[in-house]
């Protein structure tokens, strides 16, 4: 597959990476020299510098025999003219554009982006999509990660080890004899900040981050199997009152009206603005680093403080001082790698790196086959993939012990209708089936070739 990527900054370098690695065909753009020298040293893609939405660097970028292109430039106004011209000029199939700008995507203006106006197919909002990730961690205070698939009725649930967890230092085989009723599998592993795909003999040991695939209507039970707990959330501090603390703080007022939300913005206007646009929220004008700010939101009695300012920085700190007071749980947005290795020693509980949901987001609309959602587990760890399988699909109609499924692949799950069942050696994969399954970087290729609708299915 031809892609054209447009902006080498951190989400247009990782989509390149991901796609090169599989043996795509990619060409980069961006204006920024020094990027395009980096990404030609190190990625192996073709590296264009010059205006993404300018039609002269999009026909040197090869528009016109491209089958994609995905706008992720800085500037909302560059993505989408990039769009409009390589469908216009090139009459590229597919655009997909991040549009960060929450003006653009107010629902009155719709029409603008329809097939005759601004013809975008996919439109990204970095902001929305990482409020919303926040938002679902509110349900399970316990987990790092909880993203629904499958209409919402399989999760997947990321925790952490500790020295409670029931399954310590037990092989994953055991686990269906501890728990036989309990629809849940184990797809990855990372300890000591190295991913592991786990097989039957794995043992899960204290500080590991484990991501579990389970059905909905068991999320209790499963968490509990992990020494977690399902604990209310009453009260949430936001710190940040841009586009993502205020949307997690309206979603929060429409989704969990018991939830008392206090947010805590540093510059006047914005937090005036969000007074404004907000309801049931407790706006306070003041810096999240400010210990007598922090004690008037109620940091002493609050469960989860939400850190999203654009400083990393004052993300980490305050998220600190608020558990010095007495928060019981932190949640920071981390754009870059740098701090990772020091957050767990100061006590933070989640990192949410909004460069891998967007990359993630991007992913769905990219893998071919009858591929419904992909999520990114970690940087360079794999994918969890769910799609639909096929007549033609190579897992249906034998039991999955006669089955060679690729190297690098566990099934975590499969739905049939309302039911969902954990794959085990007799299971029979039938046609209609949707299938949840993880893949490490190196096999997705062979899944989306898994689930491709191959010609002697029509």
């Amino acid at each position: 597959m031809k892609v054209i990527i447009c902006g080498a900054g951190q989400v247009g370098y990782n989509i390149a990476r991901y796609l090169a690695n599989e043996g795509n065909d990619i060409t980069v753009i961006d204006q920024r020299p020094d990027l395009i020298r980096n990404l030609a040293s190190t990625l192996d893609v073709k590296a264009v510098e010059g205006h993404a939405s300018h039609p002269h660097t999009l026909e040197k970028a090869g528009a016109a025999e491209a089958d994609m292109i995905i706008a992720v430039t800085a500037v909302d106004e560059v993505n989408m003219v990039a769009c409009h011209v390589a469908h216009t000029l090139f009459n590229v199939p597919k655009k997909i554009a991040r549009i960060r700008s929450q003006v653009y995507l107010d629902s009155r203006w719709g029409r603008f982006f329809s097939r005759e106006e601004m013809p975008i197919d996919v439109i990204i909002s970095p902001e929305i999509e990482v409020a919303r990730a926040l938002t679902r961690r509110l349900k399970v205070p316990g987990a790092l990660d909880i993203i629904p698939l499958c209409d919402n009725r399989v999760q997947l649930v990321g925790v952490r080890c500790h020295a409670d967890t029931p399954v310590i230092n037990t092989p994953l085989r055991q686990l269906t004899a501890l728990f036989p009723d309990l629809n849940m599998a184990v797809v990855g592993v990372v300890r000591d900040g190295q991913p592991i795909v786990p097989d039957a003999d794995t043992q899960l040991l204290i500080g590991d981050e484990v991501y579990v695939v389970v059905a909905s209507d068991q999320l209790q039970r499963g968490m509990k199997a992990l020494g977690q707990t399902m604990g209310q959330t009453r009260r949430v501090l936001i710190l940040g009152g841009g586009n993502v603390g205020v949307f997690v703080a309206r979603q929060i007022e429409i989704d969990y009206p018991e939830i008392t939300v206090h947010l805590i913005e540093n510059d006047k206007a914005k937090a005036e603005a969000a007074a404004r646009t907000l309801n049931r929220t407790v706006v306070l004008h003041g810096s999240a680093l400010d210990p007598d700010i922090l004690e008037e939101a109620g940091a002493a009695v609050t469960e989860t403080v939400l850190a999203v300012t654009n400083d990393e920085e004052i993300n980490i700190l305050a998220s600190v001082l608020a558990k010095k007071q007495g928060c019981q749980r932190a949640v920071i947005l981390l754009n870059s790698n740098t701090y990772n290795p020091l957050t767990g020693s100061l006590g933070i509980d989640v990192v949410v790196n909004p460069r891998t949901i967007t990359v993630s987001h991007v992913l769905q609309h990219v893998r071919q086959g009858r591929i419904h959602s992909v999520h990114a587990l970690k940087e360079d760890f794999g994918e969890l993939i769910e799609a639909d399988a096929l007549e033609t699909c190579g897992l249906v109609g034998r039991p999955l012990r006669e089955v060679k499924v690729p190297p690098g692949v566990l099934l975590g799950a499969i739905v049939r209708g309302d039911k969902v069942r954990i794959p085990r050696g007799g299971t029979v994969i039938q046609t209609g089936d949707r299938v949840v399954l993880f893949a490490a970087a190196d096999a997705v290729k062979k899944v989306e070739k898994m689930f491709a609708v191959r010609l002697e299915y029509f």
